[in-house]
């Protein structure tokens, strides 16, 4: 049964590292307390940022004329 020994191990491991982490928790929030906000807030996901039509076309646009010039130096380099 050297099956069943190997999970007992494992499962005092993970209990442990259980404990430690829930011990690091506890300060982090003792911590997030002591500076007068609460720990348990969730943490909300950022809105995501659009861009108009306009604003991706200036930048596509941007990015075009520095590869045109990149390339440009690339030919002149090599002949």
């Amino acid at each position: 049964m050297n099956i069943l020994a190997a999970i007992k191990r494992e499962e005092r491991r993970l209990e442990k590292q259980l404990a430690t982490i829930q011990h690091q928790l506890s300060g982090v929030r003792n911590a997030a307390e002591a500076l007068g906000h609460s720990a348990e807030k969730k943490v909300t996901r950022a809105t995501k940022r659009v861009l108009s039509a306009a604003a991706r076309a200036k930048i596509s646009k941007a990015a075009k004329k520095r590869w045109a010039k990149f390339r440009a130096q690339a030919k002149k380099a090599l002949g």
